[in-house]
């Protein structure tokens, strides 16, 4: 999974040359302002190839619905129009002059195509797509004892978690966050880093529980997240300097200081951030409490005694 995406969010594979000041600077030039870079259009036309390509594949064999579920492949559509919304639409520039929309970016990358390429598990049928000595060949590897070994510690929830923050606070120091202006080799680490550390987080609660009681510690990771994720949102919006003069000179043209722009970009961290996390632990917890319901049911289905033989005298 982490391997297939990387490459969405490298939008710098053909395009080195800097990141200039150049944006759209109204309403007019944003409709006609798409994002150019050759990586995240091939990226994204690649995996969809072969994305449909193995989902036809299993479906014709198997039927539809067998191998990739229905639910599964509308939230791979999902996942990769949001990515589409995210690198290629003229959301894409547009951060280049507002940082309001640059943190909007970030939210759709790890709030909504994180999660729902998580729960669209796309590898089986993009490894179905492809020849089959490749599709061994990256079996093999994934079999390798110092990958399964690193896999093991990486995606164990609290580990996953303290990679998302430590990715999520570390491109917000103004040096880093400010770098990503003047070079897309380094926009595109962010938004690979980004990506990839929110799948690795979202992967380790959904599909790495084991047993009830990770429900609780699930939960315990998302509302600690939208804790610090909302601080920092919150020292954002407060602030009354500016962080990342990058933008100053930008943002006037669309009728705001860069205080102003910054404020709306803490918000849109703090506050749809927290409410997706805050319901994705609600639902976790819906689904704890089924599962504590669910094992005592059978337990008594289990134990329940058989019914009992009348005595011989009364058999009569």
């Amino acid at each position: 999974m982490l391997l297939a995406i990387v490459s969405l969010a490298a939008p710098a594979l053909a395009h080195e040359e800097e990141s200039g000041a150049e944006g759209p600077h109204n309403w007019h030039e944003l409709s006609h302002a798409w994002g150019t870079e050759p990586g995240s259009w091939l990226g994204l036309i690649v995996l969809a190839c072969l994305y449909v390509v193995g989902t036809i594949r299993l479906w014709c064999g198997a039927g539809v619905g067998h191998g990739v579920r229905i639910w599964e492949s509308m939230c791979f559509i999902a996942a990769w129009l949001t990515l589409f919304v995210a690198l290629v639409s003229p959301l894409h520039p547009w951060g280049s002059m507002l940082f309001s929309a640059h943190m909007a970016q970030h939210e759709l990358l790890m709030l909504v195509a994180a999660p729902l390429l998580v729960l669209a598990r796309p590898m089986p049928p993009m490894l179905y797509a492809m020849p089959t000595t490749i599709a061994h060949r990256l079996g093999w590897l994934s079999n390798r004892r110092w990958w399964s070994s690193a896999w093991r510690i990486i995606s164990l929830p609290m580990v996953a978690w303290l990679i998302h923050a430590l990715v999520l606070w570390a491109w917000h120091a103004p040096e880093l966050f400010q770098a990503t202006q003047h070079s897309e080799w380094i926009h595109a680490a962010q938004h690979t880093s980004f990506l990839v550390a929110a799948v690795l987080f979202w992967w380790s609660l959904v599909h790495a529980r084991r047993g009830p009681a990770a429900y609780g510690a699930a939960i315990l990771y998302l509302f600690t997240t939208a804790l610090h994720s909302g601080l920092l949102g919150a020292l954002l919006t407060f602030a009354r300097t500016t962080w990342y003069p990058v933008y100053e000179g930008r943002t006037q043209a669309w009728g705001l200081t860069t205080v102003q722009d910054q404020a709306l970009g803490g918000l849109i961290m703090w506050v749809p951030a927290c409410t997706i996390y805050i319901l994705a632990a609600l639902a976790l917890f819906a689904s704890w409490l089924r599962e504590s319901d669910r094992q005592p049911r059978s337990r008594q289905f289990t134990c329940k005694p058989g019914p009992q033989h009348a005595p011989a005298e009364n058999a009569r």
